[in-house]
Parts: structure tokens; C-alpha cells; sequence
């Protein structure tokens, strides 16, 4: 795979760690680039590590791992963002932009690996190609780095506009986000 296909894929993978931080900055108060280089440092990491486990996987058991990673993604995804629904529903109008100044760790990678799901897949399908899956991987995770870190600072400027509705904007983002992976799958009946 040269130099532009590597890249293509890399921003690709990075799309949907890009919409959901946008979310999860828009229910920050005011993030700071710190707080944003945390975030895509995590989905970056993460966005990272799954096509190289994919790959793996991939050479010893492609035709299980595809058939179920959608599913997955998509119940990940569902209950995140059903989760942010509430607490977004939950919360007295301005609230939930006056308490959050970050996300645990936790949620954030729980994030980041149900958006990251799809890349898992695609290190299933680079384990059939001839490809250096290190460097695809760092590329992937660079532009995932990149991308999450300009999604928290976009959903910082979008937060205040949106008000309370940003936590419920960013919950029906992460669902969108796994019908998307699921409906999106070529096996996703299974």
C-alpha cells in the first residue's frame, strides 16, 4: 500500500473518533488543548492498537472476528450514548457545561474503542495484503490524534451554543455513529 492509500485510510478511520469528540468537547466546560491533546492521545492510542489486534486476529481467524466486531461497536456505542442522552436529559439547563471540566479516562476509552472497532476490522483485511502494518497503524493513530483533538476544541465553540442539548447532540452522534457501523457492515444480520 503506498504512501496517499495509507493516508486515505488513516484520516478515513479517523472520522468517527473526529465526530465524537466533537460531542465530548461540546459537554466540556471550555476544554483547553490540554484537556483536547488528552483526549486524542487516548482515541489516537487506542485507534492505533486495533488494526494491529485486527491484524493479528486476522491471520489466524479472519471470518470470526468481522462477524462480530460490528455488533459490537454498535451495542458499545448504543448504551455510551443512550448514557449521555440521560445525563444530558438529566441535568438543569447550563449544568452539565459548569460541572465537566473532563471526562474519566474511562469513558473516554470506552469511547475510543467503539469507535475504534471499525479499525479492527480493516487490520482483519490488511493481514490478507502485503503491507507494513506498523506504519499503518501509526498512521492511524496520528490521524486519529490529530482529528480528536481538533473534534474537542470544534465541540468547544458548539457546547456553548447548544447548551444542555450538547450532551444529548453528542449521545445521538455516538448512536448515529454505531447504526452507521452496524448498517454499514456487509454482514451486519449475522
Amino acid at each position: 500500500m503506498n504512501l496517499s492509500a495509507t493516508l486515505i485510510l488513516a484520516f478515513g478511520m479517523s472520522m468517527d473518533a473526529f465526530a465524537a469528540s466533537i460531542g465530548k468537547g461540546a459537554v466540556l466546560h471550555r476544554p483547553c488543548l490540554r484537556e483536547a491533546l488528552r483526549t486524542g492521545l487516548i482515541f489516537g492510542v487506542i485507534e492505533a492498537i486495533t488494526p494491529l489486534i485486527g491484524w493479528g486476529l486476522g491471520l489466524f481467524a479472519s471470518q470470526y472476528i468481522t462477524q462480530w466486531s460490528h455488533w459490537v461497536a454498535f451495542i458499545l456505542l448504543v448504551i455510551l450514548g443512550t448514557r449521555m442522552i440521560a445525563q444530558g436529559l438529566k441535568n438543569k439547563p447550563d449544568e452539565s457545561l459548569t460541572t465537566a471540566a473532563r471526562h474519566s479516562i474511562w469513558i473516554l476509552a470506552a469511547t475510543a474503542i467503539g469507535t475504534s472497532l471499525d479499525a479492527l476490522a480493516i487490520g482483519v483485511g490488511l493481514a490478507l495484503l502485503e503491507v507494513n502494518i506498523i506504519q499503518t497503524a501509526l498512521f492511524i493513530g496520528m490521524a486519529t490524534l490529530l482529528m480528536s483533538t481538533l473534534g474537542i476544541m470544534a465541540g468547544r465553540f458548539i457546547g456553548p451554543l447548544l447548551g444542555k442539548w450538547a450532551e444529548v447532540l453528542g449521545g445521538v452522534v455516538l448512536i448515529g455513529i454505531g447504526l452507521n457501523i452496524l448498517f454499514g457492515h456487509p454482514g451486519y444480520l449475522h
